[in-house]
């Protein structure tokens, strides 16, 4: 496993690959690394020649200071994890690597940017696609892998790729959970015993919502799951949507190809998203 830190380095390394016609798949992280990421690698890997993990956590997407700086970096164990994984190449730049001087940013991703989790973190999206198209530029990769819990995000990014033409598959990869349902996250390492316990009622009202989707019309299935979390102590719910999975639109005519319901919510102190999709 390559460990490389400078954009020069890694196109040295990379861009004779490409000419050797060699498939290259990215997988973007922020680090704090768990089954989640190793599952996005392991699918790389059916797919690619070469895997290149980035870590990088990026400052453009935090709308809180205070959330970036308490943002895990437990660099050791992340880098255990992907060589356990046979990661090939991480690329780990500094930010002065990645952002050498200011810059504007600020492109179309169309309306979906300001739904769900960009109505609740303004900007957000914006810093998100800013890094992204950076990390494709430093490894132009051939397709790039996420996971499906960022649902919206996996949606700005495809947008943002249209939106430059750029020549690169994106793949949304399964939500890997816990055993008792609860969606792998960086962030659970935040939540206190009860907080973990509580948090289950995110899975468990999205379940409820795919059980039932044939036999209860989309307000009633809305109603359950939001009375669901509104009862569970320590929960408080920013969203709970029935949606076009396109648009992010509410959607009530059920007989749509894509459909799917997504949440978000403060357990305690730490916010957590979690979807599932329907149809």
């Amino acid at each position: 496993m390559k460990v490389i830190n400078t954009i020069a380095a890694l196109k040295s390394l990379l861009e004779p690959l490409k000419l050797t016609q060699q498939k290259i798949a990215l997988v973007p992280t922020m680090g704090a690394l768990h089954k989640g990421h190793v599952s996005l690698i392991k699918i790389a890997q059916l797919q690619a020649d070469v895997v290149v993990c980035s870590i990088f956590v990026n400052p453009t997407q935090f709308t809180d200071p205070k959330d970036l700086e308490k943002y895990p970096r437990p660099l050791e164990h992340d880098m255990k994890m992907l060589e356990d994984a046979g990661c090939n190449v991480v690329f780990m730049p500094s930010v002065t690597e990645m952002y050498p001087a200011p810059e504007e940013w600020h492109i179309d991703l169309g309306p979906a940017e300001f739904l769900l989790e960009g109505e609740f973190r303004r900007g957000h999206y914006q810093g998100v696609t800013q890094i992204v198209k950076k990390l494709f530029d430093a490894v132009n990769p051939d397709v790039a892998f996420f996971g499906q819990k960022d649902f919206q995000q996996v949606l700005m990014i495809k947008n943002m790729v249209a939106h430059f033409e750029m020549p690169i598959q994106i793949v949304s990869c399964p939500i890997i959970r816990e055993d008792d349902g609860l969606a792998m996250s960086s962030r659970n390492i935040h939540l206190t015993e009860a907080d973990r316990k509580n948090a289950l009622v995110l899975s468990q009202a999205l379940l409820f919502v795919k059980n039932n989707f044939s036999s209860l019309s989309v307000p009633q299935l809305l109603e359950e799951a939001k009375k669901l979390i509104n009862e569970t102590p320590g929960v408080e719910l920013d969203y709970f949507t029935i949606a076009n999975g396109e648009t992010l639109l509410p959607e009530v005519d059920k007989s749509h190809h894509d459909i799917v319901a997504l949440v978000a919510a403060k357990v305690g102190q730490t916010r957590l998203i979690d979807n599932m999709i329907l149809r």
